[in-house]
């Protein structure tokens, strides 16, 4: 990546990262609303609302690293049905993997980095870009994405964030939300992330959670409450066989043999809460 500050005109730069009214209200709001997540599940409800409208993405990559562990967990939210499990295993590749070399570089200058084929590699002030060629984008199912993250290798836990498949092209408006945000869904990820012991985490592939979709969740959530295939079909107005193949996915994805097991582990990771 060239180094070099582009000219761009400061008066016009600072124009550009004044947030507007609009902007303003539901940056607070985001902020407060913050404040009440408690898992997964809500992590994921909270980046589809006003987060959304200040950010607006399909996917999210998370990594976290806490001080017992010299690596980071990733995982991955998504509300894309062309982003899923293979272009999560590629997009962090430990060689080839455009996420995972974005997460480096972004940890060289700590400052939001967008990866497009739109622009040509530059440095502003505040963000960078990095440009890469069309087809490994394509492979990704990314289209662009930006990668932020705080803490560092002295922080007690450092999180690092991709969102993908972005709206708006790169630009210093985009990052400078994203620089206003990161400090309070730094603090959202490791409140929902907390509860979750070294020992669980690790029996996942590469250290990377495999996700939950989120009606896999709401299946979760009706299976800790005793429901059969046949009970929470009719609750979410769909074939047993269609539970029966989320339930499917729910196991394989938390590594565990029956129902029971998924709904306990569910409750250690966070994903669903205990009922009442």
């Amino acid at each position: 990546m060239d180094t070099t500050i582009t000219g761009i005109d400061q008066a016009n730069d600072q124009w550009t990262l004044a947030l507007n009214e609009e902007q303003r209200t539901l940056f607070m709001e985001v902020i407060e609303e913050s404040l009440r997540l408690q898992n997964r599940a809500h992590l994921f409800n909270w980046l589809q609302r006003g987060f959304q409208c200040l950010l607006a993405h399909e996917v999210v990559i998370i990594a976290v690293r806490g001080m017992e562990r010299a690596s980071y967990d990733y995982e991955y939210l998504t509300s894309s049905r062309y982003f899923g499990d293979s272009q999560f295993d590629l997009v962090l590749h430990e060689q080839e993997g455009l996420v995972n070399q974005a997460f480096t570089q972004w940890a060289k200058l700590g400052t939001p980095l967008f990866y497009t084929t739109e622009h040509a590699s530059q440095v502003h002030t505040h963000y960078a870009i990095e440009q890469v060629a069309a087809e490994p984008m394509l492979l990704s199912e990314l289209k662009r994405f930006v990668v932020h993250g705080f803490g560092n290798e002295h922080s007690r836990i450092a999180t690092m964030v991709m969102f993908g498949r972005l709206s708006s092209p790169a630009n210093a408006r985009s990052a400078h939300l994203l620089e206003l945000l990161m400090p309070h869904l730094h603090c959202a990820i490791v409140k929902v992330t907390s509860n979750k012991s070294p020992a669980i985490m690790s029996t996942s592939k590469h250290g990377r959670v495999k996700p939950l979709s989120k009606r896999e969740v709401e299946v979760l959530e009706w299976l800790q409450a005793g429901k059969t295939n046949w009970e929470i079909g009719n609750i979410m107005q769909v074939s047993p066989l269609t539970i029966k193949n989320h339930v499917q996915n729910i196991l394989r994805k938390l590594d565990v043999e029956n129902r029971s097991q998924a709904a306990s582990k569910a409750l250690k990771l966070g994903l669903i809460n205990r009922k009442q």
